[in-house]
């Protein structure tokens, strides 16, 4: 077996309670003034003054930037990056979903390395580390707490940049299950799917490995398990705990073995007609796996195995079906629309879909599919997620 490496935060802090410790955690990294990374969402629930009461209470100084995106951008960087150095910051303590914590990602890495965030496209070109970021997630499904990618638009191409490097990698990470009480369902659907998708993707990609498999099929087994129950109750904290936990092991795992063709498709969607990452991921979920059984049918059959499946007798071929109608279930019974009904125009389809299946194959993340698809497949898989 080739080399494989296997990173995560040096610190993940899971439970209850666990954000409550992060002016501690600022403070034991030797940091003595924070930025406070996230969104007005966070502020108007008052989840950001409570953050700064426990940096106060560890006696950490704090400047707070909350103006992130849904998408965000260069722009929002490069705002936050002002902010940071006005205000002489030497960590920062990002406090939100994928979005905050992406950015502040971002901004430690131009903290100490020249240039523009879009210098660092692709992966390993960032030289050196960052400032330290402490990442406090308050949904169920990005896992950028523990992975080394940031996903940054670029304002002037109006394209996503992905940004990978064990630079980008928070050193800790506090995943709360409290925090994510507050989700409302769309969100819930969108993070537990693209959770869902990570742990997928990392169990079939090209590049798994024994470490990222035992994590790839647990959070299977919890978010099948749990995404139901967190959308038919969202005040049920095991669930939430579950769907928490198994968003942070799909994180780890997918950081280390990388996700596929569900990803690489779905940034040129994201990119074009400005459709959320999440949502995005699960519209294409069912069509892709679809596409991709015949690749590894044995870890398809795995997969329905983890989500519930009853295989007993059924060969791999079968089984891996039984688990590709266990996600056509599971989406089905969440409601998740179809591009077309997330409003991606048919005719700004027809003009630019060759272009994003060349961008979706150019991410990388369709080379790690365990079925390769050409150009025309991807078109192909384009119009059967539309609907």
């Amino acid at each position: 077996m080739a080399i494989r490496y296997f990173r995560m935060p040096a610190i993940c802090a899971f439970g209850t309670g666990a954000s409550e410790t992060a002016g501690d955690e600022v403070k034991r990294l030797g940091c003595k003034k924070a930025l406070i990374v996230s969104d007005s969402v966070m502020a108007k629930l008052g989840q950001v003054a409570r953050l700064q009461e426990k940096l106060s209470a560890a006696s950490v100084q704090f400047a707070v930037y909350d103006k992130v995106d849904a998408e965000p951008t260069d722009a929002i960087v490069a705002e936050g990056l002002r902010l940071l150095r006005h205000n002489d910051c030497d960590a920062l303590v990002a406090l939100g979903g994928g979005s905050p914590i992406d950015t502040a990602k971002a901004i430690s890495i131009l903290a100490t390395n020249e240039g523009k965030i879009s210098d660092f496209m692709g992966i390993g070109k960032v030289p050196k580390p960052g400032l330290p970021v402490v990442a406090i997630p308050t949904t169920a499904g990005t896992g950028s707490e523990v992975t080394g990618y940031t996903i940054i638009t670029d304002t002037q191409k109006d394209t996503k940049m992905l940004i990978g490097s064990p630079y980008a990698m928070p050193i800790v990470a506090l995943v709360d299950p409290d925090l994510t009480l507050s989700m409302p369902r769309g969100i819930t659907v969108a993070t537990g799917l693209d959770a869902l998708t990570h742990a997928i993707e990392s169990y079939v990609s090209l590049k798994s490995q024994p470490l990222t498999e035992v994590y790839s099929l647990e959070a299977i087994r919890l978010i099948s398990a749990n995404l139901r129950l967190v959308y038919a109750n969202g005040n049920n904290l095991e669930a939430r705990s579950n769907m928490a936990l198994g968003s942070l092991m799909a994180g780890i795992a997918f950081s280390n073995a990388s996700v596929a063709l569900v990803h690489g498709m779905s940034r040129p969607i994201g990119a074009h007609f400005h459709v959320a990452h999440g949502v995005s991921n699960a519209a294409l979920l069912g069509p892709v796996t679809g596409f991709s059984l015949m690749g590894n049918p044995r870890k398809y059959a795995d997969i329905a195995d983890a989500m519930g499946a009853d295989t007993e007798g059924m060969g791999d071929d079968k089984a891996a079906g039984a688990g590709l109608w266990e996600i056509k279930n599971l989406i089905r019974d969440l409601k998740v629309p179809s591009l077309k009904d997330l409003g991606v125009e048919k005719s700004k389809l027809d003009r630019i879909v060759g272009q994003m299946a060349k961008d979706a194959i150019a991410s990388g993340s369709p080379g790690n599919n365990p079925r390769i698809p050409t150009e025309q497949e991807i078109v192909e898989l384009y119009y059967i997620a539309y609907g």
